[in-house]
């Protein structure tokens, strides 16, 4: 029977950072590992240990400080990659090795150049060896959704058998389509029935190169996927990863559809946003959902006419849910009188129909000049006589 509790697995802090402009010394992991605690993440890859001195330190440093969410490494399938996984995290309070392997006949012949039968024998042999190190492995056929079906299956018949606690489908190169996600896990569930009679947790992990990552990974967690990896503000290779913040308020604003549970603090979905943000090269684009700078900012004058009546009628949450201050009714040529005077009421100033008319003509020819309007802008075009009996502003500039 599955469960109706949804694990997540942010691996900003490993598949994030192969991003370009991405890359954090240890003590920024440590800093992102703290807000990704905070914010109620339930697993933690913090690196690939094996993939550089750095990585290991900050896997190793981050398993000391951080005691609640399973903290994770990276790990191909080879003996020593293994080994050096299970060093860096022996001190974590509750230790993951997680083993890759490809299951594509792509990347097994022009990548690894294996057979399929050498592939088999590898996924078995190393996963049996985490678990000698771990008793948390998780094991993830690399390109899973281009994979001949048949032979994937058999691997991770192979990985179960192994002692794998987890099997993560990944959608390495973000090729698939919901539809196909989700009856990929449907599938595997059905055909190897040791997942559910073992609680075998299955997990999805999207790239977002047709802009499908979180719809995918919905359609995983739909299918029986218990566990979702991705990323804060979407970062990864490429085109990124699913975006957790995306996926986590989904969950909870579609309730009704999903019907499953998170440990997310939703509250701190964009104060996360912010600490990475502060952290790498770049900053969320401002029509990204959820946590961009426009996510909560209405222009349009029958929005903002909208908004102001009530805000369900554009806003499908609260800001206050995912941790932003306030919705901003942002002014410019496209917004309409009802947010001109609600500002102008905030700045100390109440005006007749007549004045408002007259200063909203002032204001509709200086925003077809200037793209960013500010306070002082409107107090400048506000009439001498209506200035003069202003009263104390109640709302400073947002």
């Amino acid at each position: 029977m599955t469960s109706n509790h949804v694990f997540f697995f942010d691996t900003t802090l490993r598949d994030g950072e192969q991003s370009p402009g991405c890359s954090m010394t240890t003590q920024e992991k440590l800093t992102m590992a703290h807000a990704l605690e905070d914010l109620g993440v339930d697993i933690i890859e913090a690196g690939f240990a094996m993939a550089s001195e750095g990585d290991f330190a900050a896997i190793s440093t981050i398993t000391q400080a951080i005691r609640k969410p399973r903290i994770a490494s990276l790990a191909r399938a080879r003996q020593e990659d293994i080994e050096m996984a299970s060093r860096a995290i022996q001190l974590a309070e509750r230790p993951r090795i997680h083993v890759f392997l490809a299951s594509s006949d792509l990347h097994l012949e022009y990548k690894l150049k294996i057979s399929r039968q050498q592939a088999l024998d590898l996924t078995g042999e190393s996963v049996r060896l985490a678990r000698s190190f771990v008793d948390d492995v998780e094991f993830s056929p690399e390109d899973a959704t281009r994979s001949d079906r048949d032979f994937m299956i058999e691997m991770i018949r192979i990985a179960v058998e192994a002692g794998a606690t987890t099997i993560n489908m990944p959608d390495t190169v973000g090729y698939t389509t919901p539809e196909e996600y989700g009856r990929m896990f449907a599938e595997v569930r059905e055909r190897i029935p040791a997942i559910d009679a073992e609680n075998v947790i299955l997990s999805s992990h999207c790239h977002d190169d047709l802009g499908l990552a979180v719809a995918n990974s919905l359609a995983a967690i739909q299918n029986g996927a218990r566990q979702v990896e991705c990323t804060i503000n979407g970062i990864g290779e490429r085109a990124g990863n699913a975006a957790l913040e995306e996926i986590a308020a989904a969950l909870y604003v579609r309730g009704d559809r999903y019907g499953v549970q998170t440990g997310i603090k939703l509250e701190n979905l964009y104060p996360t946003s912010q600490v990475l943000g502060q952290i790498i090269t770049f900053r969320p684009s401002p029509n990204k959902a959820i946590v961009g700078d426009n996510a909560f900012a209405h222009e349009s004058g029958i929005h903002q006419h909208g908004m102001l009546a009530n805000p369900l009628c554009y806003e499908i949450m609260t800001p206050a849910l995912v941790g932003v201050a306030r919705t901003h009714l942002v002014l410019g040529k496209h917004s309409g009188r009802a947010a001109l005077r609600h500002r102008l009421e905030q700045l100390g100033f109440t005006l007749s129909r007549d004045e408002l008319q007259q200063t909203y003509y002032r204001f509709v020819a200086m925003a077809d000049r200037k793209k960013n309007i500010y306070d002082q802008d409107l107090i400048g075009i506000v009439p001498d006589h209506i200035r003069e009996r202003r009263r104390e502003p109640v709302a400073e500039l947002d």
